[in-house]
């Protein structure tokens, strides 16, 4: 399995009790969705490897409690830290104004009236406001994310069609006049 084809599910943080189990911190919008994992990849040394699943259960909102099948000690201490991944099939399909980040890389950005805004370089999600860094004639523009500002998802012209306030752009395009 290659990194390029999945997603960061999230990451192991440390183990739990004696029996060998690990806490898997979900780095996700909807937890529930994963309930029922049969296997997950973990990446050591940069390849990904596969860890199946005995059983698992919620220690928290976001975090499961795994058994691994054949776990030893070995096999938990290469697991701690490390990033979990999933493959890009077993996302469900999203429609309508929704997206995965992961999908929108590379979208070109259009405001109401058609007027570039600029290519999808990368999403930022680290903070509390999620936002589109895109590159607009050289030049780095940051879009915030608010769901009442997308208009249109276009994945086969690969736009993603935004109401943004007047001057938003022209803040990163237009040199600032210092004050006098």
């Amino acid at each position: 399995m290659r990194k390029e084809d999945c997603y960061l599910l999230g990451k192991i943080t440390r183990r739990h009790g004696l029996a060998g189990n690990v806490i898997l911190k979900l780095d996700t919008d909807q937890p529930e969705l994963y309930n029922k994992l049969e296997s997950i990849f973990v990446e050591i040394n940069g390849l990904l490897v596969p860890f199946f699943i005995e059983k698992s259960s919620w220690s928290k909102l976001d975090a499961l409690n795994i058994a691994f099948k054949n776990s030893t000690e070995a096999l938990v201490d290469q697991s701690l830290g490390k990033n979990v991944y999933l493959p890009l099939s077993t996302l469900p399909k999203l429609s309508g104004k929704q997206f995965y980040y992961h999908e929108i890389i590379g979208y070109n950005i259009v405001d109401e009236n058609d007027n570039d805004c600029g290519v999808i370089r990368s999403v930022n999600d680290q903070t509390a406001q999620t936002y589109f860094i895109t590159n607009l004639d050289g030049k780095e523009v940051v879009i915030p994310i608010i769901k009442d500002w997308i208009l249109e998802v276009n994945r086969q012209e690969r736009i993603i069609k935004m109401q943004l306030p007047e001057g938003l752009i022209d803040v990163f395009l237009v040199p600032s006049k210092k004050d006098e």
